[in-house]
């Protein structure tokens, strides 16, 4: 007996469904196919360089807050035995002197706007 199938009173041989290949030139296919992997590649070597350098500054920022914790480790021991570190002692000055800046430019400015305030012109 024949493969044909009778749908719908029509007669369908089997075989492939859908669109019939073009004949395409198969060293240009392969060629095309070769140009992708080595894009694909190279993306992800581009990938991979940047999550390396993400890392990298990662780690170069956590030793440097390990650093920083370590000192204060080191600060809060010697408070603890009754002594004041220069650092905190440069610490506190400095703030007490911008403090003391930031003070005498707000008068010094206050003290010009009153004086063009008052003036008659």
């Amino acid at each position: 007996m024949d493969d044909s199938k009778v749908v719908g009173g029509k007669v369908k041989k089997p075989g492939k469904r859908g669109r019939k290949p073009a004949k395409i030139d198969l060293k240009a296919k392969l060629e095309r196919s070769r140009q992708s992997a080595r894009e694909c590649r190279a993306r992800k070597k581009l990938r991979y360089q940047y999550l390396e350098e993400l890392v990298s500054s990662r780690e170069r920022a956590i030793c440097a807050l390990r650093e920083e914790l370590e000192m204060y480790k080191q600060w809060c021991m010697a408070m603890d035995q009754g002594k004041i570190p220069s650092e905190i002692k440069a610490l506190l000055t400095g703030e007490e002197q911008g403090k003391a800046q930031q003070n005498s430019t707000k008068l010094a400015k206050a003290g010009k706007t009153e004086a063009n305030s008052s003036s008659p012109w």
